[in-house]
């Protein structure tokens, strides 16, 4: 029933989306029943190369590398992590979670392979048609195992060393911004790992804190937010 559910819900949330450029012109999802945007209106590729992929992939020093996405949405954090596998040789193991994948026809739409990587278009297609729930090798050094499932209701599996938390604004999406989703990531995060998120508010730098991670505010991206949180377990 919950399932069928989420089906529904899906549904009518694909049906008003709208498709809007950020300012550095790559476009984002905008949800009206949710007053929300998938990425930041003051430039998408920026807020992710910044938050996720220089604040944490590459902070983490390593060249084999477990990452933990909390928001599959548009694939775009997933895309460029995948770029920069294949440009730097990291070996990268990628979980991420989605309850409500996007439809093929809405992210066929936003572009990115050939505002970002035109050489990669049959890669970004792959991503979102490959199977949920299994393991599937995109290339020799990136393995993606995407999770239809509600991390509310679920728990994580295995040891991770970089957290990308892109879940929607805490004030939109509160169940997943609970004291209990931090304790279950600090648990399954290797020693010295990291979680990175573009949300910098008080409270939930506190929440991290109290689970156990050593949180620093980092400068945003360029034009974009002027702080992001970075949460390591030492």
């Amino acid at each position: 029933m919950f399932y069928f559910c989420s089906r529904i819900f899906l549904t009518k949330m694909q049906n008003n989306m709208i498709i809007e450029q950020t300012e550095d012109g790559i476009p984002t999802l905008y949800l009206p029943r949710m007053d929300e945007h998938y990425h930041s209106t003051k430039g998408a590729l920026a807020e992710a190369r910044h938050v996720y992929i220089d604040s944490a992939l590459r902070a983490s020093g390593k060249k084999e590398i477990n990452v933990l996405e909390i928001g599959f949405g548009t694939g775009l954090n997933t895309f460029l992590t995948f770029l920069e596998s294949q440009e730097k040789g990291l070996r990268i193991n990628y979980t991420t979670f989605e309850l409500y994948p996007l439809s093929p026809d809405i992210t066929e739409k936003l572009n990115y392979p050939a505002l970002i990587a035109p050489s990669s278009e049959s890669i970004f297609a792959l991503l979102h048609q490959c199977e949920w729930n299994q393991k599937i090798a995109i290339s020799p050094l990136f393995t993606l195992y995407k999770r239809h499932a509600d991390l509310t209701r679920t728990s994580l599996e295995g040891i991770y060393d970089v957290v990308y938390f892109d879940a929607f604004a805490p004030e939109k999406q509160p169940e997943m911004w609970d004291e209990k989703i931090f304790r279950e990531i600090f648990s399954h995060l290797s020693p010295g790992g990291i979680l990175s998120t573009y949300c910098a508010k008080g409270e939930i730098r506190r929440r991290l804190q109290s689970v156990g991670f050593t949180v620093e505010r980092l400068p945003g991206p360029p034009n974009g937010k002027r702080e992001i949180l970075r949460a390591s377990k030492r």
